[in-house]
Order: C-alpha cells, then sequence, then structure tokens
C-alpha cells in the first residue's frame, strides 16, 4: 500500500521522515531582521539556506536573525500561495550522481506579496528591527544602461515611483519610501546587500539607490550617500526551475508534499564584504567567507561561470539540446566552453586569493555537466540582452584592447544572433523571452546573415564593440556560417582553431 506523503508546514515536521532533514532550532517567534526582495529558487537554495545552518548551530549568544521574504511583481503571487500554508517552510533537494538528499529550510520567517499590502512591505523594512535589506531581483532588475552603467531615470517603473513616492511599484520605489521613513524617525539605515550576478553588485545597487533617491529628495540622496552601506557580494550555486517532476520525485522518495521545493547541486559559494553597521548573521560560521575586495571573486565567477553558460546555451540550443548537461555530453560544446575558459578569459583573471584556477574550472565543467541537476538552456537563455553585456561582452573588451583572441566568445554572441530569429534550422520556433524581445527578433530577422542591426544596439553594445571593425568581422564571419553551413559545421571550424583567434 502506498504511503502517503505529508504535506509541509510546522505541525507536520515531526511526521516526515528521518530521511528528511528538518529544522533543530525554534522556529516561532523568529525576528524577521533581513527582508528579502525577490524570493525565487535561488535564493532560498542560497542565503536562506546559509541562515538556517547558522541556526542550527549552538547559539553564540547574540541577536538571532531571520528573513522576511518579499514578493513585488504580479507573478509574485504563487510564492506567496505556495509558502503560506507551509508556514513559509520549504524543501531543498542537493542532487548529484550519487543521488538525492533532502532537507527543510526554516529561516524564511514570513512572506509578504506587496500587490496585497504595500504599507505591510514598507513598514517591515521601516521598523528598527529591520538590519539588513538583501535582494534578488535578477541582473536586469537595477535600472542602469548598459554600455555606460549609469542610471537609467528614464525608465518607466522609474518615473512613476518618482512621480508617486509614497505608492511604490519598484524595488528602489520601496527602498526609498522605506528609507526616508526612517531618516524622518531618527533611524539608521539599513544595510542593502546585493546578491545579484553582477560585477562590484554593491556598488551598482548604491548607484541605483542614490540616482532615485537624489531625484525624489536631495536630503534623502545626501543621508542615504553618508549613512548606507552597500557590501559587495559574489554568489555562487546553480538552481535550475523546478518542475512537477521535482515535486513528484520529492513526493516519492522523501514523502513531502510540497508546493514549490527547489532543487540544486551540493557547491555553494558566498564571498561579502564585512560592511554591515547595523550587525549581521556570523554567516562566516556557515561557511561564507569575508573578504577586503571581493573584486577577484565576482570576476572570476562571471567569466567563467557566467559566460560560459551564454557560451553553451545558444549552441546547444541551436544544435537541438535542452539543458546543460546534454549540451555538456556534446564533445564539441564541451571543447568549446573549455577553450573560451583557457584561451579568451583565464589570461584576463587577476590572482584570486585561495582559489586554483585550474581546479576550479575544471569542477565548472563537472558542475555544468552534473545529470541530476538538468538544468534548463531555456533558462540561461532568459534576457539575453542583459546577460550577454555583463558576462560575455568585458571579456572580448578587454581582449580588443590588448590585441588578444575573441573567436570563440565572438562565436557565441554570432550564435545568440542566430538564436534571436526565432526559428532553428529546421523552422521550429524558438522561445524568445527578454525585456527587449521585439526589438531584438525584429533586428535579427531584417539582418539576417548581416548583424549589423543588432551591433547597432547602443544599450547593449556602446559605441566601442559596435564600431569595433575587428569584432565586427568575427561576428559577421560566424553569423554567415551558422546560416550558410549549419551549427554543427560552423561550432566544429571554430573549436579547431579556424582563426587562432
Amino acid at each position: 500500500m502506498e504511503t502517503r506523503a505529508v504535506k509541509l508546514n510546522q505541525a507536520n515536521l515531526g511526521r516526515l521522515s528521518p530521511a528528511v532533514r528538518v529544522p533543530g532550532y525554534k522556529r516561532p517567534g523568529l525576528p524577521q531582521s533581513i527582508v528579502h526582495i525577490g524570493v525565487g529558487g535561488f535564493h532560498r537554495a542560497h542565503q536562506a539556506v546559509y541562515l538556517d545552518d547558522l541556526l542550527g548551530r549552538p547559539a553564540p549568544g547574540g541577536p538571532r536573525w531571520g528573513i522576511c521574504g518579499v514578493g513585488l511583481l504580479a507573478q509574485d503571487v504563487r510564492m506567496r500561495d505556495a509558502l503560506r500554508p507551509q508556514d513559509a517552510l520549504y524543501t531543498v533537494i542537493e542532487s548529484d550522481a550519487g543521488g538525492n538528499r533532502a532537507r527543510v529550510i526554516g529561516s524564511l520567517a514570513g512572506y509578504l506579496f506587496a500587490p496585497d499590502d504595500r504599507e505591510a512591505v514598507i513598514e517591515m523594512m521601516a521598523a528598527p528591527d529591520c538590519r539588513i535589506v538583501s535582494l534578488t531581483i535578477t541582473e536586469g532588475g537595477y535600472y542602469v544602461r548598459e554600455g555606460t552603467g549609469e542610471f537609467d531615470d528614464a525608465h518607466p517603473d522609474i518615473v512613476r515611483d518618482l512621480a508617486h513616492p509614497q505608492e511604490p511599484v519598484c524595488t528602489f520605489g520601496y527602498l526609498a519610501e522605506a528609507l526616508d521613513r526612517r531618516r524622518r524617525r531618527g533611524q539608521p539605515p539599513f544595510t542593502i546587500l546585493c546578491c545579484d550576478n553582477l560585477q562590484h553588485n554593491g556598488d551598482v545597487t548604491r548607484t541605483t539607490m542614490l540616482g532615485f533617491a537624489e531625484r525624489r529628495d536631495p536630503a534623502l540622496g545626501r543621508w542615504i550617500a553618508e549613512n548606507c552601506s552597500f557590501p559587495n557580494s559574489m554568489v555562487d550555486r546553480i538552481t535550475p526551475v523546478t518542475t512537477d517532476t521535482h515535486r513528484e520525485m520529492l513526493c516519492r522518495e522523501f514523502g513531502v508534499d510540497d508546493a514549490w521545493p527547489v532543487i540544486t547541486e551540493p557547491f555553494r559559494q558566498w564571498i561579502l564584504e564585512d560592511r554591515f553597521p547595523e550587525g549581521r548573521p556570523a554567516w562566516e560560521l556557515a561557511g561564507a567567507q569575508f573578504a577586503a575586495d571581493v573584486e577577484p571573486y565576482e570576476r572570476m565567477k562571471i567569466r567563467l561561470l557566467n559566460a560560459s553558460h551564454q557560451v553553451m546555451t545558444y549552441i546547444g540550443i541551436l544544435l537541438g539540446y535542452s539543458s546543460t548537461d546534454e549540451a555538456m555530453a556534446d564533445g564539441d560544446i564541451r571543447k568549446l566552453v573549455r577553450q573560451a575558459m583557457d584561451i579568451e578569459v583565464t589570461p584576463l583573471l587577476p590572482a584570486v586569493p585561495g582559489i586554483n584556477l585550474e581546479d576550479y574550472k575544471a569542477s565548472l565543467v563537472e558542475r555544468f555537466a552534473n545529470p541530476a541537476i538538468k538544468d534548463q538552456l531555456s533558462r540561461n537563455s532568459v534576457d539575453g540582452s542583459v546577460r550577454i553585456p555583463k558576462f560575455v561582452l568585458p571579456s572580448i573588451s578587454e581582449q580588443l584592447e590588448r590585441g588578444g583572441p575573441i573567436g570563440r566568445l565572438s562565436f557565441s554572441v554570432a550564435c545568440w544572433f542566430r538564436y534571436l530569429a526565432g526559428k532553428d534550422e529546421q523552422g521550429n520556433a524558438l522561445a524568445l523571452v527578454d525585456r527587449r524581445a521585439d526589438e531584438l527578433l525584429t533586428l535579427a530577422r531584417r539582418g539576417g546573415t548581416d548583424p549589423g542591426p543588432l551591433l547597432g544596439i547602443k544599450e547593449i553594445f556602446g559605441d566601442r564593440l559596435a564600431g569595433d571593425p575587428g569584432f565586427r568581422s568575427h561576428v559577421s564571419r560566424a553569423l554567415r556560417s551558422l546560416y550558410e553551413k549549419g551549427a554543427r559545421a560552423t561550432l566544429a571550424e571554430y573549436i579547431g582553431g579556424l582563426n587562432q583567434l
């Protein structure tokens, strides 16, 4: 007789299988001293897990910490509806070739859905107990212009929130209103901790926060500039989209009925600057690393891991693959990824304290190929117009400055352009999920084998790359070959050292 899965909630923790690790600490009354905006799979597999590990250790005597999750977007209603009946509990499943391991995370103490109650969200951040507001709002959520890094004060979200400062909709509108209330009440500001995949992510967050606040109220802008901290950080853990297959596996193997579990790899890494004036959890006791300079770590991760995702994603899709492990099982794609890392990226990287780059690159290949994760290429193709400029183009620009090789990275840009045309080589439609989707599709189809229309998007390529004849020539030749010879033949030429570039 089949055993019925136990619905996950606080009352049922004692009924779960011994194979499932559950919080060993008291959750009721856990202070929600960290407010986190953007509660997706990554946050729940990363920052919340670090805090859960810390809460499970013998208390060192300092204050306890808990997280209040916040969803600002209409689609976040799904997370609200999943977490609230479960008392904000959820399951993390670590998977690799050795099997699956399940644990219930309890560090998320509550969840607020802003469209339900804007005021509750603002007051949660404005309350004296809030010491940190952390963010995972995706790389494109910071309202900076690609190519220049300047604050985009013309974005409709920004214009709208500046016109209605007490009724915010976007992240920085909420932050500004909460900080303004703290300022007027004589309270210190909270620390704003960016946990997105951006180089100098704290500095980027500060640029946008100050740009917004100064336009809202110069006095508020000055107060934030003088008092608010924006530590840089580097985060890393591959976390694919949760599917019904994952939910069914959790029910079947562990007897847990969880509306929205998280699937992830065993590996995790978190490097932070120690700039938290109002205090912080002792994350280092859970494996986080504090460094005076995060830049070498974040550059390594963004240029190697995130760029490699882009390198494999578009050629993988063009060749008919759906997941990273399928793509990496293709010897040609695996070779392309390794060549791009070794030849075009590694020479640009500074020494990274405590990291052997050869070992790190080998671990990336192993992680990408993890058959248990099934990270979807479609996930890594979302908002390519944001990811390509942040992860791939900086290495191309630096190599051009030093006269170095750019062939494989340029080939990957060409693969993105070919993908943007919206159909594969068999005429099947390709899903294009990008904030600039209509513009990209129009320009890709207008250009065909000519990359000129797409390269002319200044917000992506800037003046420097758009006008560089060497880069344009590389992309043009690769794109023409993709259309005329096909993805497989063109890939074979590039990994065969077509130009030794």
